[in-house]
């Protein structure tokens, strides 16, 4: 059994977490969530007595030893983080100080922003007969990025893209994924605290994004979504087909 689970809140909606997720804050002797981007809604179901504890304005070494503490006492921690831990979601360093101490851990998926985004705009990141990929990626910042993966390399293959973490610079977004080839007119989404009460999603174009960035103010906690393809009419998928046969369907 872990002492630790570092848990995937999802984007922010306390109804978008797993079953596991939501059943191990319930258990949990310390509740440690980054109240930056992990509402307190969402830890709102963790014991009476437990400890719960906003991580962020913490340092690696204060939330490590926090849960030491409550590991070394025989309690269970749970590590809440938002969207999927997964993805940009920093584990590797918190769990490689768990490692030193012996302390077992384990991680409890979430579902991520950009898997939310489109849902609630009633899109897909997939089209029958056209792209069938989807590729999740940022903007250079302080966090460098391989120049093999900069947003113009990727939009060169022409599926559908998730822009993560790079709110800041709207105009920069844009350029990589016209100069990547992708047209001016491709379909995509603005989205802004996903799954949060003042979620706001607005469809846009590639040429648009930044103006629909800038206009609406959405500086932070904002994803791109590029979905090529999502005007074809024909876009229709076999499975329904009268012809298609499966081993279910003879």
């Amino acid at each position: 059994m872990s002492s630790v689970y570092f848990i995937g809140a999802g984007p922010g909606d306390p109804e978008l977490i797993t079953v596991k997720g939501k059943r191990l804050i319930e258990q949990a002797d310390l509740v440690l969530y980054a109240g930056s981007l992990v509402p307190r809604e969402l830890v709102a179901c963790a014991r009476d007595d437990a400890e719960v504890a906003d991580s962020a304005p913490l340092s690696l070494s204060e939330t490590h030893e926090l849960m030491l503490r409550t590991v070394r006492s025989g309690g269970i921690v749970a590590r809440v983080h938002t969207g999927d831990p997964g993805l940009y979601g920093a584990v590797r360093e918190q769990a490689e100080l768990l490692d030193r101490e012996g302390v077992r851990w384990e991680i409890v998926p979430g579902v991520t922003s950009a898997s939310a985004a489109v849902a609630a705009a009633g899109r897909s990141f997939t089209v029958p007969g056209g792209t069938q990929t989807l590729i999740l990626s940022r903007l250079a910042g302080r966090t460098p990025v391989p120049e093999s993966e900069h947003l113009r390399e990727l939009a060169r293959h022409g599926s559908s893209m998730a822009v993560y973490l790079s709110a800041g610079d709207p105009e920069g977004v844009r350029n990589a994924l016209l100069e990547g080839g992708m047209a001016s007119s491709t379909f995509a989404l603005v989205a802004y605290r996903v799954g949060w009460p003042e979620e706001k999603i607005v469809e846009t174009t590639v040429s648009g994004l930044a103006q629909t960035a800038r206009d609406n103010g959405f500086t932070r906690q904002t994803l791109f979504v590029v979905l090529p393809g999502q005007d074809a009419e024909s876009a229709r998928s076999l499975l329904y087909d009268e012809d298609f046969r499966h081993m279910f369907r003879g």
